[in-house]
């Protein structure tokens, strides 16, 4: 970590660090394509047990996806920001 002044533009201090919602986002994001491709090649070679394994993953990645808005959402909507679209 680096030590000294924050860049401008961010947002967060010390004792209130920013929240890393966008990377926890992109994060799910990404194991949720991983999880589905894997799944689906998989199921495709005979693998079905894997593939569920795979695919239960991906429910999970979806169910953190909607989490993660969820709260990025409220968060807006507590700094007064009136945007409350799904996907920003």
């Amino acid at each position: 970590m680096p030590i000294g002044a924050q860049p401008p533009g961010r947002r967060g201090t010390v004792d209130e660090p920013y929240s890393p919602l966008n990377l926890r986002l992109v994060l799910a994001i990404f194991g949720l394509v991983v999880c589905t491709v894997l799944s689906i090649l998989l199921f495709r070679t005979g693998w079905t047990l894997p593939g569920w394994l795979l695919a239960a993953w991906a429910v999970v990645a979806v169910i953190d996806i909607v989490v993660v808005q969820l709260r990025r959402r409220a968060r807006r909507r507590d700094e007064g920001n009136g945007d409350h679209s799904l996907f920003e």
